[in-house]
This record gives structure tokens, sequence and C-alpha cells, in this order.
């Protein structure tokens, strides 16, 4: 099966077939580097940092472009409310996404530039434009005729002659059509300026995109990608000023992920849901707010609540919980560098054999557009299947099954990382995991541990009745504790 997914500019699933073999051209518009980022700008993040490192995964060569917004409306209004200049204000959450998107295990795009470092190639393609007759002057202001581009409308399926004028668009007499666009902007009192033939401006939010994507990947390139609220008017009106200028297509498949709702509603500033990052990785761990967002398909809208993150918490338990009884397994002193998985036999042979499989059926996901979802189904039947396995060999493990367990947690590992998942040791997760309920709680890590302790001692002494007494009040308070033949280990459920 060959890769297919969704192209929002023909509305059908299609074969990927990349402009140059072997090769991939990928821009992803970024950030408006103004605010935090939240949980919205998370998934993003990770939808398109998966189709990455799948990509790279199948064999292409990625070069994936993720532009930084660092002037406009947003960003001037936040820089004159404090004080400061665009840079200070941009810099400053550039560092802070940087930071959020490490945490996240997000792959760091071959190029990430900024706009402001791109005026000179934004001045040449409005010039271009002007010099074709798809833009007109204003008062030191420069337009897009959308009326001058017939395929206008292609990519948000909206026909120009339907559009209500002040739906998305800001009204002005000067523009010829309300849905004109903004290419330069003529400076105001106190805005930043660069030199251009039209006088001191800044350009418009949308020829940042269409420059910058130019800039590193060419006037035609494979993937161009977004969150569905950029479709219109943003992503229109990319292609309407790359196309015209260049007269050659611009990206040649769409990628768009759906919206997140939190607990329903729609994520929104004045309903004040909105959910940063940061507050999210303080109460989780990363991969968990990952798994939760590749649980559903990109193109779907999720649900965020607390409910759902944490069952995604305990979904990820699982995995882990795996890799630790494997990493257990693997400890001890048995030689297995001499079996061949042709002198496998029994259910040695047969769980082997299911484990081979795996990658395969994993692909077969991932080919039908991203399948995310299905992907993590087949990890979760290698947790099934190795639990089903533990459960069968009920004894000491043979060098068989220590071969076959080996496999299991390379099987694991190397699709897990396709997905971002599983890069920590089981160990650190598990006490990581356990630090981090334990401050969302309020709970006192070294008095559980002189309970777990005086436990000990009791159950040194056959003072049963105190170590169960001493076990039930850590339980009402959601601390489990976990006997073996050398120590008690404890967790928070």
């Amino acid at each position: 099966m060959s890769l297919r997914f969704y192209n929002t500019l023909t509305r059908q699933k299609e074969d990927f077939m990349p402009r140059d073999p072997g090769a991939v051209g990928m821009y992803v518009c970024g950030i408006t580097a103004y605010d935090v980022c939240h949980v919205g700008h998370a998934r993003s993040a990770v939808v398109f940092d998966v189709i990455y490192r799948y990509l790279k995964y199948r064999g292409y060569n990625v070069n994936f472009v993720k532009n930084f917004t660092d002037v406009d409306d947003k960003i001037i209004a936040r820089a004159a409310s404090q004080g400061l200049d665009i840079f200070q204000v941009s810099d400053r959450f550039i560092k802070k996404h940087n930071d959020d998107m490490d945490r996240l295990g997000v792959s760091r795009p071959t190029v990430t530039p900024k706009a402001t470092e791109n005026i000179k190639g934004m001045i040449r393609l409005i010039s271009t434009l002007l010099e074709k007759g798809f833009a007109y002057s204003v008062e030191g202001d420069v337009y897009f005729s959308v009326e001058s581009f017939p395929n206008y409308g292609r990519l948000s399926g909206r026909r120009l002659e339907d559009m209500e004028a002040g739906a998305r668009v800001e009204i002005d007499e000067r523009k010829r059509n309300p849905y004109d666009f903004a290419l330069w902007k003529s400076s105001k009192e106190g805005e930043p300026w660069w030199d251009s033939p039209w006088g001191r401006g800044r350009p418009g939010w949308h020829i940042e995109c269409s420059v910058m994507s130019q800039r590193y990947l060419g006037d035609t390139f494979d993937i161009h990608g977004g969150g569905e609220d950029l479709i219109f008017p943003h992503h229109e009106n990319e292609i309407a000023q790359s196309e015209a200028a260049t007269g050659k297509p611009f990206a040649r498949y769409w990628i768009h992920n759906g919206f997140i709702k939190v607990d329903n509603e729609k994520m929104s500033k004045s309903l004040g849901n909105v959910c940063s990052i940061e507050e999210i990785l303080e109460k989780y761990h990363p991969e968990v707010l990952r798994l939760f967002i590749l649980q559903s398909h990109y193109r779907s809208y999720i649900d965020f609540t607390e409910t759902s993150l944490q069952e995604a918490r305990a979904g990820l338990e699982r995995f882990y919980a795996v890799m630790k009884g494997i990493k257990d397994a693997l400890s001890v002193d048995v030689d297995c560098s001499q079996i061949m998985p042709r002198n496998l036999s029994g259910l040695d042979h047969e769980i082997y054999e299911k484990i081979e499989t795996l990658p395969e059926r994993f692909v077969d996901s991932m080919d039908d557009d991203f399948n995310t979802a299905r992907a993590l189904g087949c990890l979760f039947d290698v947790v099934r299947l190795i639990n089903g396995y533990f459960a069968e060999l009920k004894s000491a493990c043979s060098p068989e099954s220590l071969f076959v367990l080996a496999a299991g947690r390379s099987t694991l590992k190397e699709l897990g990382k396709v997905l971002g998942l599983l890069a920590d040791d089981p160990d650190d997760y598990f006490i990581a995991d356990r630090n981090r309920e334990v401050l969302k709680r309020g709970l006192d890590v070294a008095a559980i541990e002189s309970l777990i302790a005086e436990r000990s001692e009791a159950r040194t002494q056959k003072n049963w009745g105190r170590a169960d007494e001493i076990r039930k009040s850590l339980a009402e308070r959601g601390v489990i504790l976990k006997d073996s033949p050398t120590e008690t280990l404890w967790s928070v459920a």
C-alpha cells in the first residue's frame, strides 16, 4: 500500500507522489509570537511532528520549514502595552514556544525562519504582483485584487460572489473589493516600519508565508500544512498571491488538522478556557498530552477534558509498565545472544511471529491518511501480547523467551519513536509520574516514605495488623504499595 492522505485542495484522499522522488518539501504555518502556546498549538505541532517523523521513517529526505510571525498587530499591541519593542516581545515568546516544544518532544524543523528576516523578499514579491496587475497601491498600502485571480476560493470551496462583505475582512472604502487583502501596510505612529517603494510600512500577514516557503522550498513544493482555521483566508490568500506571481502551482498537497474543544466548548480567551502547554505539563507527563492528541484522527475535532487526560495517562502507563517488565526480565544474567528466530518453537515462536507482523500493520495504518489512532492500536496489541506472554511464562525466563521479549521491546521503541512516545527509561517515567502526582495532590513524600519504612518494620516483626493499617491509610490518600522480594514500591493512583 502506498502513502495516501486527504488533500484539502481536492477534497479527497490521494496517493502521495513527491515532486522529487525520495525528497519532500513541507511548510507548516507557525505561531504569531505574542503569547504563550496553548493546547491548540500543541495539537498542530504534534500532528505535523508525527507526519515529519513518519515521512523520515518511510525513507524520505524531508526539508521541513516552519515559520515564526514576529511582526503583527497583536505583537505590536502587546509591545505597546508593556513599553517594549516588538522584538523583545517576539523573542520572548519564540523562546517560550521552543521550550514548550522541546518538552513535548517535538522535533525541530529543518528551518525556522522569521518574517522580519525576509522583508526584502516580500517587497520583491509585492512588486511582481503590482507589475503583473494583480495588486494595486493606495496611499502607501498595497492590496491584492482577488477578482484578478480566477481561482480564488478553490481551497476553501468559497465562491467570491457568494461571500458577504465584512464576514472576516476589514471594511475599507479604498479597496476595490471588500475581500482584497493587504500585502503591505503603511506605518502608523509608533509602529515598526521598513522602507519600501510605497513608503515606510510593514508586510501583511499572508505575504510572509509565500515568501518564506518559496525561499526554502521553491515556487512549487509538496506539502503545506496548518490548522483548519487557516484555510480561509490565510491559505487561500497564500495560493492566490503565490500563483499569481509565479504562474506555477504553489503547494501540491494541503493538510489541515482539526480544532480542539475544551469540555465540548470552543476554546476561547473570552470563555476563560484556554489551557497553556505549560499548565498542562505541570500536571502531566508530556507524552500523556501527545498520546491524548494522537488517539484521534488529525482531521477530527477532539474534546479536551481532565477525564480524557487521565485516560491517556492510564494508557501511557500501560506502555511503560510493559517496558519496565521487559527491562526487569532482561536484567537477569542469561545469554540469549545465540538464539535465532528459526530456532524458536511453541509459544515463543507464536509470540515472536505476531510481534514481527506489527510494523507492517503500523505502516498500513499510517499510510492511510496518517491514522495515528489505528497505529496506536498496533502498539497496544504488542502490550497485550507481551502481558499474555508474561502470564504464560509463570517462571524464570529462558534464553528463548528473553529473545522474544527483547524483540517486543525493540518493536515498541521503534514504532513509539515515530509517534514521539516511549522516549523515557521506564523507571525514570514512573518516578517522574509519581512525583508529578504527589505535587498535584499536595502529598508529603517524606511522610509517605516514613510510613512505608514503619510498615516494613512491622512486617519484619510480624505485626500484620499495623502493616495493613498503614497500607489502608496510604491507599485512602491514593498511594498504592507494591511489595517485591527486596523492597516496597509505591505509586499514586
